[in-house]
């Protein structure tokens, strides 16, 4: 069984006009909803982030993916993927490290400013490291 998003989350992608970067946050949130173990959250916070978090079944942390859509600008919204760093692998180098910045643990940034096929490709390829190597 698929995991559905929040109705927020569906409210939120309703709303936002057609872009590049909404197609790529749809396709990321289909990779994390694509599991039957995986509970979401969506925290919006109009001005600042829309944030979808997901977290597996028996999962110590509180998330293994989060998509923060980035919202300075509404007609411009970019989207930052961020994983903890001992959850995945950055072969390629594409992630920004952040130490401590992952609700205090290091993690991982992956930003997309324009949905490229490749870039979110390599992000989906994480979110299923992640949620392999989460528990």
């Amino acid at each position: 069984m698929e995991t559905t998003l929040p109705e927020e989350a569906t409210s939120f992608l309703e709303s936002w006009p057609n872009c590049p970067n909404k197609e790529a946050f749809a396709v990321l949130a289909q990779e994390m909803t694509g599991q039957s173990d995986v509970s979401l959250d969506f925290k919006a916070r109009p001005g600042v982030s829309y944030s979808l978090r997901s977290k597996r079944s028996g999962q110590k942390e509180d998330l293994f993916c989060m998509i923060d859509v980035i919202d300075d600008d509404p007609q411009d919204r970019w989207l930052s993927v961020c994983f903890f760093a001992q959850m995945i692998t950055d072969p390629d180098e594409m992630g920004d490290i952040v130490p401590g910045g992952l609700l205090g643990q290091d993690g991982y940034c992956f930003d997309l400013d324009c949905s490229v096929s490749d870039d979110v490709a390599y992000i989906r390829t994480r979110i299923r490291e992640a949620y392999a190597n989460c528990l």
